[in-house]
């Protein structure tokens, strides 16, 4: 007698290949007009599923977990992040979870180079300048920049996308910093050229650009703190790839406005999708919707580790991308 499938749960839309392959392979339950479920609908998906796929924007927090019926066994999350779950709870009522890492390493590193080559080039206020009609010619002091060859880069957290981050860095002739929980193995820092900082303050207070790219933990939020963001040379870009609770955005857009930092390049925020409106009226800063691993490759890629943990799970094995609390 074959065993029954697996009912999946799936809070957004996937790409189509990968929602086809999941009806094949499970009873997928798909969310066709990809509508963002509230908190009352991800509580009834809870109650029914066996598995539920949720995505980065979905708060699995303890009010929905605990309406979770006995039949939950497993979230599998489309996402490297894990600060949507509520990792505690999952664990004590035996649900494992799991999340989609390395796939979206190549995807985010290069945008975080694009917004940190955005920010120092006025790239977007210059293609604003020529939509408007209001550029009159080329002048040799208009829309000046700043030039990245030569600049230090501090990186707040080199794991995978830091490390990435690095080594395109390094190829634009950036001096590379960070700040890391651990110091990396020095064979890495030997072929980064990396400088680490154990104080974060210090490197701060010394570098010309700064990438976030930690994980949102409770011990990372505002970990670039009013304080901390005042330690920056004035002449210093934010650029942030990561997540938005990591900086205090006011205090943020606060030193933006009043130029005490240069730039910023954003694209993820403290309270997506809601955007600070005083950011909006401000030129020094790119912000972008949450474009990180906006790829057809790395959607694919995510969707294709959902599926292995799945399945895998569903065998009686664990998943390859089992989530512990310790990671985080």
């Amino acid at each position: 007698m074959p065993v029954q499938k697996p009912l999946v749960v799936v809070t957004r839309r996937l790409p189509d290949p990968i929602e086809t392959r999941m009806m094949e392979l499970f009873r997928a339950r798909l969310n066709l007009d990809d509508t963002p479920m509230s908190q009352a609908q991800l509580i009834e998906a809870v109650k029914e599923a066996e598995v539920l796929v949720p995505t980065v924007t979905d708060r699995i927090n303890s009010a929905v977990l605990s309406q979770a019926g006995p039949q939950l066994r497993l979230i599998a999350s489309f996402g490297t992040g894990v600060d949507h779950i509520d990792l505690k709870t999952a664990r004590q009522r035996g649900i494992t979870v799991t999340n989609t890492p390395g796939v979206l390493t190549e995807d985010t590193a290069d945008m975080t180079m694009a917004l940190i080559l955005s920010v120092s080039r006025r790239l977007t206020e210059g293609e604003r300048l020529v939509r408007s009609g209001g550029w009159g010619g080329w002048s040799p002091t208009a829309m000046l920049g700043h030039r990245i060859w030569g600049k230090r880069l501090g990186i707040v957290g080199m794991g995978r996308i830091g490390s990435a981050v690095a080594r395109r860095a390094k190829g634009f002739g950036l001096s590379v910093h960070y700040h890391n929980r651990r110091r990396v193995h020095e064979d890495v820092e030997a072929e980064l050229e990396a400088t680490y900082w154990e104080s974060l303050d210090q490197m701060l207070a010394r570098v010309d650009i700064i990438s976030v790219n930690c994980p949102h933990t409770p011990a990372t939020y505002h970990l670039l703190s009013a304080r901390r963001l005042k330690l920056l040379q004035h002449h210093a870009i934010v650029v942030n790839t990561s997540r938005g609770e990591v900086i205090d955005e006011n205090a943020l857009t606060r030193l933006l406005a009043a130029g005490e930092v240069a730039g910023a390049g954003l694209d993820v925020f403290e309270h997506e999708p809601a955007v600070n409106p005083k950011l909006l009226k401000l030129d020094n800063v790119v912000l972008l919707p949450h474009l990180g691993s906006a790829t057809i490759e790395g959607r694919m890629a995510m969707g294709e580790k959902v599926i292995i943990n799945i399945k895998t799970f569903a065998d009686g094995h664990t998943p390859p991308d089992r989530v512990l609390e310790a990671m985080f």
